[in-house]
């Protein structure tokens, strides 16, 4: 039906991290930016010569129309006056559909540089998507983009086509959440599906304060400039801006400390504590005001948070989230538990197809030592095998990579939920059409 040579589909993940788009049938997304936005209240854009407006005398202009989102890396890179970092997306789900459609603007407009009428569109969806978020973004497509198809298929789901498989139990480790979704030919088995919030997001930040304990200060990279004063040789001196938001600060702290994260950390190969790694070799890193840190024991500590939540209690300055770390299951209590809840005929196969996906699933020993656990607490019968890419970017990029391949297959094509379905049947039909 659109198939052919002409039109391919598009292919958007909107992550809680990162969005993803591209075109089906290629390999990797065109673009790749943050899904977070820049948001700066048009009261203090319009009348910066106006000091009387400037004071914040008229709340009424912080009505949600009166502000200019910026989207993307570089705009979000530029450090304006009184700009807050907000994201559209809260424990996986979607809490402003204004952002969002500004982030499928940026996607087609700025990065694909196309005209959404002319392509199908094929979103991803966490396997959590309630009935109302799945008729708001086939809504959206069809009446603001005039898309002439669409089709809205699982996370989970996507990573087990990416891997050639029908059946598979997924853990897609993000940015804000942690799923475990097993896959029966081709369907998520919804009533199994576990999730835990600690994401890369939370890794992030227990690593910010961890450092900030030794009196490490991540200085983010609009706060100083780097003068060479001789050959090699440089002077750092700081910058004032006192109108910086504390959200954006924080968003150009955790992009450093997320690339000290992947440069330096790895699961541990033993539970962590304390006394057995407090006097393991430091691996340096240098920072971007040029001054080097050790990292020591948080390099095994962190990741292993994953494993087990309650060691979020020990890092300083994290005790908001502590009480909830308290109640979470680590990850290989939640591939037990959402085996368990599936029916006993396809549980060895489950155990047998354990797909690893997500950024935060990129981190070294992570696969060694999540089969290591679970070996010891499956059953006997149980051949647990642990499947991860070899390649870091597939695994970052699995569910739209399994988007792209789907949306590319001959035999989807008669699959698409078309315009003129949605004009006959109205959005509740996404239900129908895309199981």
């Amino acid at each position: 039906m659109y198939g052919g040579d002409e039109v391919s589909a598009i292919v958007i993940d909107l992550g809680s991290h990162t969005c993803k788009a591209g075109y089906a049938g290629e390999d990797a997304p065109k673009a790749v930016f943050p899904s977070a936005v820049g948001s700066v209240d048009e009261m203090e854009v319009d009348n910066p010569d106006n000091p009387e407006d400037n004071s914040g005398s008229t709340p009424d202009l912080k009505s949600k129309g009166k502000r200019k989102l910026y989207v993307g890396s570089q705009a979000l890179g530029f450090r304006r006056d009184h700009m807050e970092v907000i994201s559209p997306i809260r424990d996986g789900t979607v809490v402003d559909w204004d952002i969002v459609e500004n982030i499928w603007d940026h996607a087609f407009r700025e990065c694909l540089l196309i005209d959404p009428k002319e392509h199908p569109m094929l979103l991803a969806e966490p396997c959590s998507n309630t009935q109302q978020q799945r008729e708001k973004a086939a809504e959206i497509m069809f009446e603001k983009y005039q898309v002439p198809a669409l089709f809205l298929a699982k996370n989970a789901v996507l990573t087990s086509f990416a891997s050639g498989r029908a059946t598979s139990l997924v853990v897609d480790s993000g940015g804000g959440l942690t799923t475990v979704a097993p896959v029966h030919d081709g369907y998520v088995l919804q009533k199994a599906v576990c999730t835990s919030p600690i994401g890369g997001g939370i890794l992030t930040d227990c690593l910010i304060k961890s450092l900030e304990q030794k009196g490490i200060t991540i200085k983010p990279r609009y706060s100083f400039k780097r003068k060479e004063i001789r050959p090699g040789e440089f002077q750092t001196v700081d910058l004032d801006f006192p109108d910086t938001t504390e959200s954006y600060k924080l968003y150009c702290q955790r992009a450093i400390a997320s690339d000290i994260k992947e440069c330096v950390s790895r699961a541990p190969d033993t539970p962590y504590d304390d006394s057995s790694y407090s006097n393991i070799p430091t691996t340096s890193y240098e920072l971007p005001d040029g001054q080097t840190i050790e990292v020591g024991a948080d390099r095994f500590k962190i990741p292993d948070i994953l494993f087990n939540p309650s060691l979020v209690q020990t890092i300083p300055g994290m005790e908001s989230f502590a009480e909830t770390a308290a109640s979470l299951r680590g990850l290989p209590q939640m591939v037990i538990d959402s085996i368990n809840k599936c029916d006993v005929d396809i549980r060895r196969e489950l155990f047998s197809s354990i797909l690893l996906a997500g950024g935060t699933s990129s981190m070294q020993q992570l696969k060694e030592r999540l089969e290591k656990d679970l070996l010891e607490e499956s059953p006997q019968a149980a051949r647990v095998k642990v499947l991860a890419s070899g390649n870091a970017t597939e695994r970052r990029f699995s569910v739209w990579i399994g988007g792209s391949i789907l949306a590319s297959l001959g035999s989807f094509q008669q699959m698409w939920f078309s315009k003129s379905e949605y004009e006959e049947h109205g959005a509740s039909y996404v239900q129908r059409k895309c199981p």
